[in-house]
C-alpha cells in the first residue's frame, strides 16, 4: 500500500505506521483513489456492523515504523483476504506486494481464504495482465527486479482464476456487499471446534455449567472452576461446553495440560505466549511474565473473551498469570479445571462446580461399550459387570480402561482381575492411579517400554519415527501399539499422532520416577530439561539412562564429555542447543537422534545402531562434514531433513540401503536430481516444497521400489514421474502437481491400482487409468479437472467398482455438468462439491446408505437434491450459495441428522420435516433467506444467523445465537 497516488486505503495515509498484528480477521487490500469512498467504505461498514475485525485504513494504524513491513506482517495474522482489484490496483507496488503475500499464505494450506472482488475490471485482464494492468507492468519492469515482477504477475494469475465477485454497471453493489459479508461470516462461524470422545451422560453437566456461566448477562465477567478427582471427566465436560458456546465470543482459547506447562522452568512465560498467540492468532513471544500481563491488558482484555485452562494446580494464581480480573471485558467468561479444589481459592469470584460420579446406569453403559462393544451386558454377565462398575467408583476413565482390559478375555481372567481390583487399598489421592496400574502390570515387557516412552516423550508426535526405534530395539511396535489402543491406554489421532489421557501419562511418569525417587540421573527416562541438564553438567548418569529430552531455548554448549557415562542411551532429543566434540566414542547404543533447530551439531556421530536421524530445521549444508559418517549408517531407516533450508543438493545416501523414510519437505533450495533407485526398502518419500526437477531410478524403471507406500512430489520442480509408476504395487498415497503455472502437470502417467489416496494440484488432462483404481478411498482434485465430467459418463461404467471410495471432494471443477453414476459408490461416506459452478443435477441420492456428510458450496446451477430424504445415515448437511435450489423435499427421514446449515440458497423458501429430527443439535440459516420451518420443541438447537425467518413453530427450548 502506498500513500498518495497508490494508497491501498487512503491518499492521506501517514508515511510511518505500526499495525497491531493479530487484531484482524479480515484484511482488505485496495487502491484508495479507485474505491475508498465507494465500495470499500460500504463493505468495511457492513463488516464492522457484524463485529468482524477488518483492517482497512489509517484509523487502525499507529505511528512508529515503515508502512510496508507493518502491513505485510498483518497479512499472515488475518484469516480472510479481500483484494478489491480495480482499474488502477496494479499501479501500486504495495498492493501487488500484499497480493503476493496473500497468495503465499493461501498456498501454505493453513486455512487462509482469498475472496477477490473485480471492481469494474475484467478478471481476464487481471489474469493475463491486459489493459491498464499491462500498462502498469510496463512501468514496474523499469523500476523493479525481474523476479519481483514475476512474483506479482503469478499472484495476479492465481487470484484472477479464483471465483469472486465481478462488480459492473449492471449489478447492485449493495447486493454484492451482502454476499461478501455472508461468505465471510460463514467462514468465521466454523473457526473454533474441539474434538471430544463419544460422550455418555454429558448433557446435564453441560447445562449446569452453562447456567453458572450466565451467558445472558453482560454486567460482569464470570469464572467457573470445575474440580474433582482424576478421571471424573472434567476435560471432556470443559470441551463440550467450549464447543457449545465458543461462537458467541470475539476471541476463544482452550489450553490443555496447564499444570505440566507451569512445572517447567519457563512455564509461566511459555503459557502466556500460548494464550496470547492463540487469542491474537499470531506468533507472539514475550520474555517475562510482566510483559505478558501487560500485553494481555493492552491487547487481549478488551475483547469478549472465552478462556478455558484445563488441569491447573494450586500453584496457579490468576493475578500472577493473567493480571487483574477487572481489566477484562464484562462479557468475558473463564473456565478452569483442576483436581485440587484449593487451587480455585486463588481465583477471584470463582463459581465452583464438581461433576457428580456417573450414575450406575450410565457407568454400566460406558463399561459395556469397552468390555463388549455394546451398551448393555449379556444376561449371564450382568452380575460381574455390576461388580466391576462398583470397583470403578463412577470414574469414566477407570470404566474405559478396565472395560478395555477385559475385552475378549475369558471368565477366569475376569474373576482374577476383579479380585485384584478389590484388593487395592487406596487413599482418595491415588485411587485412580492404582486402578490404572493393574492394566499396566498386565502388559508385556516390550509393551511397557513403548508405553513409558510415549508417556514421557511422544504424546502429540507422529508415530513413524518412534516406530523405527522400537523396531530396532525389538519392541515390536505394531502389536504393542495395537495392545495399548485396545486397552484404552492411548489413541492414535488424526495424522497418526499419539494421544494419551493426562492421568495415564502421569501413571507412566510416576512409574519411572519410582525407579529412583531421589536421583533422576538413575532413571531410565529423563523428560525434564532441568534434570537432564543437571545430569550432563555434573557428568552423572549411568547405563540405566535410556532416553533424554532437552527442550526450550538455552545457551548451554553440550560437549561429548557430558555424555560419557550414558552408554545405554538409545534416544536423544535436543532443541535449540549447540553440540560440540568427538561423539564417535560416546553413545554406542544411540538409535534415535533428534536434533531440532540446533546451531551446531556433531560431525562424527556413532552410527553403529542409528535407525533414525532427525535434523529438522538445523543449519546443515551441502559441505557438512557429518555426511561422510551418516552415509555409513547401514541400519538407518529414517532421515528427516525437513526445513533444512541451506541444502541445495541431496546428500549421497547410496549406502544407506535400509532407508524406509526420506523427508526433504520445505527444503526450498534443494534442486536438481534425487537418486532413489537403490532404496529397495523405501516406504515414504516426501519431497514437497523443494526445487527437485528429476527423480532418478537405477535401471530406468521402478522395479526396486516395490515397498514404496507414500510419495509426495507436490509443489516441486517436477512435471513428470518416472516410467513404470503403475508397477509400484504397494503405493497407497500419492500427491503431485503444482499451483505454479511453470510446473503444471499436463500429463499424468498410469498409476498403480493399489492407490487409496490421490491428491492432484493444478490443472491436468487426467489419469489415464483412473477407472482401474478400485482401491481408491480418497480423491482430491483441484482447479479445473474437466476430465471428471467425462469420467462418470464412460460407456463401460457398469464395470466400474470403486467400492471402497469413502470420500470424494471436488473443487473448482467448473466444466463438470453432472455426476451420472456416482450413486454406484455404495461405500461413500463424505461428498463435497465446492465451486462446481456448472453442475445442474445430481443423481438420486437415496442409495447412499453410508453417506454421513454432504457439503455443497457454490454450486450455483444445481436445482435440487433428489432422494435426499433417503439418506438414513446423514449426520451433517451443509448447503451454501446454491442459489438455484428451490426445494429440499421432506427431511423427516434423516433420523441421524445433527447439523443443518443453509446459507445463500436464495430461492429456497421452505424446509419441511425438521419436527421429526430428534438428533438435530445445530441449525443455521443465513440472514438473507426467508424460510418457514417447523422444529421439535424438545430438541437441542443452536440457531445461527436466522435474522429473517418467516416462522419457527413449536420452539420452547430453542437457544438463539447471533
Amino acid at each position: 500500500m502506498e500513500s498518495s497516488a497508490a494508497a491501498s486505503s487512503s491518499s492521506a495515509l501517514p508515511q510511518s505506521v505500526a499495525l497491531p498484528a493479530g487484531d484482524y480477521e479480515v484484511f482488505m487490500s485496495f487502491r484508495g483513489p479507485d474505491v475508498r469512498n465507494k465500495f470499500a467504505s460500504h463493505l468495511y461498514t457492513s463488516l464492522a456492523r457484524a463485529k468482524i475485525r477488518t483492517f482497512r485504513d489509517e484509523e487502525e494504524l499507529q505511528k512508529g515504523e515503515g508502512i510496508a513491513p507493518s502491513l505485510v506482517r498483518a497479512i499472515p495474522d488475518s484469516k480472510i483476504y479481500i483484494p478489491i482489484l480495480s482499474e488502477q490496483y496494479a499501479s501500486s507496488k504495495w498492493c501487488l506486494t500484499e497480493l503476493a503475500q496473500m497468495v503465499e499464505c493461501w498456498k501454505q494450506g493453513k486455512g487462509h481464504i482469498i475472496l477477490p472482488i473485480f471492481y469494474f475490471v475484467d478478471p481476464r485482464d487481471v489474469r493475463k495482465q491486459q489493459g491498464s494492468y499491462q500498462q502498469a507492468f510496463e512501468q514496474h519492469a523499469q523500476k523493479h527486479s525481474p523476479q519481483t515482477v514475476i512474483e506479482w504477475k503469478e499472484a495476479l494469475r492465481e487470484v484472477g482464476q479464483m471465483k469472486g465477485w465481478h462488480v459492473t454497471e449492471s449489478c447492485s453493489e449493495g447486493t454484492i456487499v451482502d454476499e461478501v459479508l455472508s461468505k465471510v461470516e460463514s467462514h468465521l462461524m466454523s473457526m473454533y471446534t474441539l474434538v471430544t470422545d463419544e460422550l455418555v451422560g454429558i448433557d446435564t453437566p453441560v447445562e449446569e455449567v452453562m447456567e453458572l456461566l450466565d451467558l445472558g448477562s453482560s454486567d460482569e465477567k464470570v469464572i467457573v472452576g470445575i474440580h474433582g478427582m482424576g478421571g471424573l471427566g472434567k476435560t471432556t465436560l470443559s470441551k463440550a461446553v467450549y464447543n457449545k458456546i465458543c461462537s458467541k465470543f470475539d476471541r476463544c482459547c482452550y489450553l490443555e495440560d496447564v499444570r505440566e506447562a507451569l512445572a517447567k522452568s519457563d512455564g509461566a512465560v511459555s503459557l502466556l505466549n500460548r494464550i496470547i498467540s492463540t487469542i491474537l492468532k499470531a506468533d507472539h513471544q514475550v520474555k517475562s511474565v510482566s510483559e505478558g500481563i501487560n500485553m494481555i491488558k493492552e491487547r487481549v482484555s478488551k475483547h469478549k473473551l472465552l478462556l478455558v485452562l484445563d488441569d491447573i494446580d494450586d500453584k496457579f494464581e490468576f493475578d500472577k498469570i493473567l493480571g487483574k480480573l477487572s481489566d477484562f471485558s464484562a462479557e468475558s467468561r473463564f473456565i478452569f479445571t483442576t483436581r485440587y479444589k484449593r487451587a480455585l481459592n486463588f481465583i477471584p469470584e470463582c463459581k465452583f462446580y464438581e461433576p457428580e460420579e456417573m450414575s450406575r446406569h450410565l457407568s454400566l453403559q460406558l463399561f459395556c461399550k469397552h468390555a463388549f462393544g455394546m451398551n448393555n451386558p449379556p444376561e449371564e454377565d450382568a452380575e460381574i459387570c455390576g461388580e466391576f462398575v462398583e470397583v470403578a467408583a463412577g470414574l469414566p476413565l477407570a470404566l474405559k480402561v478396565i472395560g478395555s482390559l477385559l475385552f475378549h478375555r475369558g471368565r477366569e481372567f475376569w474373576e482374577e482381575k476383579l479380585k485384584e481390583y478389590r484388593g487395592i487399598v487406596s487413599t482418595t489421592e491415588n485411587v485412580l492411579q492404582e486402578r490404572l496400574k493393574i492394566s499396566y502390570k498386565d502388559l508385556s515387557h516390550n509393551e511397557k517400554q513403548i508405553f513409558l516412552d510415549i508417556a514421557c516423550f511422544f504424546i502429540g508426535d507422529e508415530k513413524d519415527l518412534p516406530y523405527y526405534m522400537w523396531s530396532e530395539c525389538d519392541f515390536y511396535p505394531e502389536s504393542g501399539i495395537d495392545t495399548l489402543i485396545h486397552r484404552s491406554l492411548m489413541k492414535l489421532e488424526k495424522n497418526n499422532r499419539f494421544w494419551m489421557h493426562d492421568h495415564i501419562r502421569d501413571l507412566g511418569r510416576a512409574i519411572v520416577k519410582k525407579e529412583d525417587v531421589r536421583h533422576p540421573y538413575n532413571r531410565s527416562r529423563i523428560w525434564s530439561t532441568d534434570d537432564a541438564l543437571d545430569m550432563l553438567r555434573n557428568r552423572q548418569g549411568s547405563e540405566r539412562v535410556e532416553a533424554i529430552q532437552i527442550h526450550g531455548y538455552g545457551n548451554e554448549m553440550l560437549k561429548s564429555q557430558n555424555f560419557e557415562k550414558l552408554s545405554g542411551l538409545r534416544y536423544l532429543n535436543v532443541q535449540y542447543r549447540q553440540m560440540m566434540g568427538d561423539f564417535s566414542q560416546v553413545l554406542p547404543n544411540i538409535c534415535f537422534l533428534q536434533l531440532h533447530q540446533c546451531a551446531s551439531i556433531p560431525t562424527n556421530i556413532n552410527v553403529k545402531k542409528l535407525a533414525v536421524l532427525d535434523l529438522c530445521s538445523c543449519n546443515v549444508k551441502d559441505n557438512w562434514k557429518g555426511w561422510s559418517g551418516v552415509k555409513a549408517a547401514t541400519k538407518l531407516k529414517a532421515l528427516n531433513l525437513h526445513e533444512c533450508r541451506e541444502l541445495t543438493k541431496s546428500p549421497d545416501m547410496s549406502k544407506c540401503t535400509s532407508l524406509e523414510l526420506i523427508n526433504f519437505m520445505w527444503c526450498h533450495k534443494l534442486e536438481g536430481q534425487i537418486h532413489i533407485g537403490k532404496f529397495k526398502n523405501m516406504k515414504k518419500l516426501l519431497l514437497n516444497y523443494t526445487a527437485i526437477t528429476e527423480l532418478v531410478i537405477s535401471g530406468g524403471d521402478t522395479g526396486n521400489l516395490q515397498r514404496l507406500e507414500e510419495m509426495d512430489v507436490s509443489e516441486t520442480g517436477l512435471t513428470e514421474l518416472p516410467a513404470g509408476m503403475e508397477n509400484l504395487s504397494s503405493l497407497k498415497i500419492l500427491s503431485l502437481g503444482s499451483w505454479k503455472p511453470a510446473n503444471y502437470w499436463m500429463e499424468i502417467p498410469r498409476l498403480p491400482r493399489s492407490l487409496k489416496r490421490l491428491s492432484i494440484l493444478g490443472p491436468s488432462f487426467g489419469v489415464p487409468n483412473l477407472l482401474e483404481l478400485k482401491e481408491l478411498e480418497y480423491l482430491s482434485c483441484t482447479k479445473g479437472y474437466w476430465f471428471l465430467d467425462d469420467f462418470w459418463q464412460l460407456p463401460n461404467l457398469k464395470e466400474l467398482t470403486l467400492t471402497n471410495l469413502k470420500k470424494l471432494s471436488l473443487y473448482l471443477c467448473e466444466s463438470l455438468i453432472d455426476l451420472a453414476g456416482i450413486n454406484r459408490l455404495e461405500s461413500l461416506q463424505k461428498l463435497s462439491l465446492d465451486e462446481c459452478r456448472s453442475i445442474t443435477r445430481l443423481p438420486n441420492l437415496s442409495g447412499f446408505k453410508n453417506l454421513w456428510d454432504l457439503k455443497l458450496k457454490g454450486c450455483i446451477e444445481l436445482t435440487g437434491l433428489e432422494g435426499v430424504e433417503g439418506l438414513e445415515s446423514l449426520r451433517e448437511l451443509n448447503l451454501r450459495d446454491c442459489r438455484s435450489i428451490t426445494e429440499l423435499g421432506n427431511l423427516s427421514g434423516l433420523k441421524k441428522l445433527r447439523r443443518l446449515t443453509i446459507s445463500g440458497c436464495t430461492k429456497l423458501v421452505e424446509v419441511n420435516g425438521l419436527d421429526e429430527l430428534e438428533e438435530l443439535e445445530y441449525l443455521e440459516m443465513e440472514r438473507r433467506m426467508r424460510v418457514k420451518c417447523w422444529v421439535r420443541s424438545t430438541a437441542r438447537y443452536a440457531v445461527g444467523l436466522c435474522f429473517f425467518l418467516v416462522e419457527i413453530c413449536q420452539v420452547n427450548s430453542l437457544h438463539r445465537s447471533t
